[in-house]
């Protein structure tokens, strides 16, 4: 097979099971095939719950012996027979979220879980079971999204945006919000309540609504956290916000005050099933208003139903985001109508090696606000 200079082996970050932790290894290189490309792994964005994956606290489900990863950045460097857009040398966005070409509901996070369907597991068990904590990951063409390196990284000077490849990670956090609120067709000069706001998606999708031109009434617990998040946003005059107090007519009382809001969008943790803010949020709601539900919960939640069917809301469930959606978001950071970086609060506050693993994941389970990044470098 021509390996296109790809080395014979490369080292790898390899899980064996949840109940060891995972190890260094040289592996064999991957090779491309029809439908793949071979990038090197430049950048990994750590979620900040990896930890919990990989120890098999979180009782995700995947394949194992496992590579595991993330989203990333790389730089292509073999591509399949069949690639006639992608070429090696590109700068890539590699997505996470892998779907059959023939049967788009067995969808799956590479490196993550296996998903919920018979084909979703077999896909990651005999095709796409490694991931991007390696030196170089196979991957679909579909998920590769060439990136615009010049217009990104170059200078202000020559009419680049002066970004660094670190930077770049943050579109992988801006993509889930963005799924949602595009899903619920948020429009430009629309008011999105967005809860919780202080997370890293919630945060995310406070600074993807207002690229799209809306309004953001963003609720959280701590209200320092909530005007840490205002003063940090490109345009915080479009930036109202409401403590989650625990107290649903308190909450409804301080959102009234910004008049029916159009739409909602909620993303909170797990923990956060019984949360006052799902009630207050959707009570705070106009008639015909739209709400995306992306939140984590394990458990059911309780909802208005009443006010829901009276007010003929559309209530509508999220699971990461579209392929379309990626070149789309791609787009409006290229353009800069949405910021990464600094411009957009994020901080780097590590990139570590394979060997440092460890680190990494207990830094990015301290570090879990809006544009906080810990990443690894290959």
């Amino acid at each position: 097979m021509n390996t296109q200079g790809l080395p014979k082996s490369m080292k790898a970050l390899v899980l064996k099971h949840t109940s060891e932790p995972p190890t260094v290894q040289n592996v064999e290189t991957p090779q491309p095939t029809l439908g793949s490309a071979v990038v090197r792994v430049l950048r990994v964005k750590v979620i900040s719950y990896s930890r919990e994956v990989m120890n098999g606290t979180r009782n995700y489900q995947f394949p194992m012996p496992l590579i595991p990863g993330f989203s990333a950045i790389g730089r292509v460097a073999a591509v399949g027979a069949d690639a006639t857009k992608i070429k090696p040398g590109d700068l890539v966005h590699m997505d996470t979220t892998i779907r059959s070409r023939d049967n788009p509901s067995d969808v799956f996070l590479a490196g993550v879980a296996d998903g919920y369907t018979a084909g979703s597991k077999r896909l990651m068990k005999d095709v796409w079971r490694n991931w991007t904590c390696a030196e170089y990951c196979r991957a679909p063409l579909e998920n590769l999204a060439v990136l615009d390196e010049r217009r990104l990284l170059g200078s202000p000077g020559e009419g680049g945006l002066g970004y660094k490849i670190d930077d770049l990670s943050f579109i992988s956090t801006l993509l889930v919000p963005y799924g949602g609120l595009k899903d619920i067709e948020l429009q430009a000069g629309q008011t999105v309540i967005v809860a919780p706001a202080t997370g890293p998606f919630g945060g995310a999708a406070v600074l993807v609504a207002l690229a799209m031109g809306a309004r953001v009434i963003a609720m959280g617990r701590n209200a320092s956290s909530l005007a840490k998040l205002k003063s940090t946003v490109p345009t915080p005059e479009l930036v109202e916000t409401v403590q989650i107090t625990g107290d649903v007519k308190t909450e409804t009382e301080a959102l009234a005050k910004f008049g029916p809001a159009d739409a909602f969008f909620d993303i909170g943790p797990p923990e956060a099933y019984q949360s006052s803010h799902l009630k207050s949020a959707i009570l705070s709601l106009r008639h015909g208003a739209k709400i995306s539900l992306m939140g984590g919960y394990r458990e059911d939640v309780a909802i208005p139903h009443v006010v829901i069917m009276h007010k003929n809301m559309q209530l509508r469930g999220k699971w990461m985001y579209e392929r379309s959606d990626i070149p789309d978001l791609i787009k409006l950071v290229e353009h800069g109508i949405l910021k990464i970086g600094e411009k957009a609060g994020s901080h780097t506050y590590g990139s570590f090696p394979l060997e440092q693993w460890k680190e990494a994941w207990d830094l990015a389970a301290e570090h879990t606000g809006l544009g906080d990044q810990v990443l690894m470098q290959p």
